[in-house]
């Protein structure tokens, strides 16, 4: 077993929410600290971690970018390095993305190259969204890079492939709260009441309206509703409910004309049945938008090594808070293949683990070659 297959089961063991990560913040320090120091400057931010490497001779600034944070998911899988942490998982992959980013750090301390390299361990991508606040930070304004790269394992490709496209990759996605209050009152007299059950159901068949009705059909949206809750017991007719939902859009402009058709329905439901209506988008991400040059440059290097197999991909409906660094920063983002017969946000989540030597190997080449020229 390679050292960072070992890294990547000690940090499964220890999933930890957004901007919670105090344990694998930790983790991330102690190792980055055995690692020679003559070249490398660290920085914490909240929960995160920012780690620069001084070039020989810099003349940019080349980041990598992995997140932390783990999903509020009960594992349930037989594997020796399980969580500990129950109720929560590495179901998305966030360990392996951590254990590469420590690898690729590890080889260019020892190696180092012309140009500065900035890795950045990022919190709370899962939610409420670190991306935004780390890049408004004063460490990233000091250290802001010319370019910057990321991947995110995909369970659907086999083990030494690599997808990704230039232009959109994944969507933008915004969380959805509804909440609906209305009147309570006993089962056997429903006209003294307004039943926000009755309410909840009206209104989740109404917004699947808004894709088919509302959206270009050349264009791209979802919005789907996840969770229902409602009443406390079968005899008591619901005063309040909640859905809890997501909204995943293609464009801009979409997501825009989404977020207006909800807010006219909402408005609808609330004359029909007497009730009143809060709307939350909790948090918003921003489109992964892959810069045009910079990703075919890296796919056409990726395809002249052997062990690696190129896929142009289409775009996903995956939200991403890395899409708010690529606004800012140009750079890219690619899928890694770990071949899982679960996919990502699943409890069974088993991704190949020798996908995370072919990830350094990968990435240092592609570091080294970009660094030196």
């Amino acid at each position: 077993m390679s050292q960072f297959v070992s890294i990547r089961r000690a940090l499964h063991k220890i999933p930890e929410l957004g901007f919670q990560e105090f344990k694998t913040q930790q983790y991330l320090l102690d190792y980055i600290s055995t690692l020679p120091q003559e070249r490398l400057e660290v920085k914490t931010w909240r929960t995160g971690i920012f780690a620069k490497i001084h070039g020989l001779q810099p003349t940019k600034t080349i980041a990598y970018r992995a997140d932390m944070d783990g999903l509020p998911i009960k594992e349930d899988t037989d594997v020796s390095y399980r969580s500990e942490h129950e109720g929560n998982m590495h179901a998305c992959g966030h360990d392996f993305h951590m254990s590469i980013a420590l690898g690729v750090l590890t080889h260019f301390v020892h190696h180092p190259i012309r140009d500065d390299l900035l890795f950045i361990f990022q919190p709370a991508e899962e939610g409420p969204g670190g991306a935004l606040p780390m890049l408004e930070s004063d460490t990233m304004k000091q250290w802001m890079p010319d370019m910057i790269v990321a991947l995110h394992i995909a369970p659907e490709y086999p083990v030494g492939t690599i997808a990704t496209k230039e232009g959109l990759l994944f969507a933008n996605t915004s969380e959805l709260f509804i909440d609906l209050k209305g009147k309570g009152g006993h089962a056997a007299f429903p006209h003294l009441a307004n039943d926000m059950v009755v309410a909840a159901c009206s209104l989740v068949t109404q917004l699947q309206s808004i894709v088919a009705r509302n959206v270009d059909p050349l264009d791209s949206a979802v919005i789907t509703i996840g969770k229902i809750s409602g009443g406390t017991v079968q005899n008591v007719i619901a005063e309040r409910a909640r859905l809890e939902g997501t909204i995943r859009t293609l464009s801009v402009e979409s997501m825009q004309k989404v977020k207006e058709r909800i807010e006219a329905i909402v408005k609808g439901i609330e004359i029909a049945y007497q009730c009143e209506a809060t709307i939350d988008y909790g948090s918003l991400y921003h489109q992964v938008y892959n810069d045009e040059t910079l990703t075919k440059e890296f796919m056409n290097f990726a395809k002249q090594l052997s062990d690696v197999h190129v896929v142009r991909c289409k775009e996903a409906m995956t939200g991403e808070d890395f899409g708010y660094m690529l606004a800012k920063i140009p750079g890219f983002m690619f899928w890694l293949g770990v071949d899982s017969p679960y996919g990502l946000h699943h409890a069974k989540l088993a991704p190949d683990e020798r996908a995370i030597d072919k990830a350094i190997s990968l990435l240092a080449s592609y570091i080294s070659w970009k660094g030196n020229n």
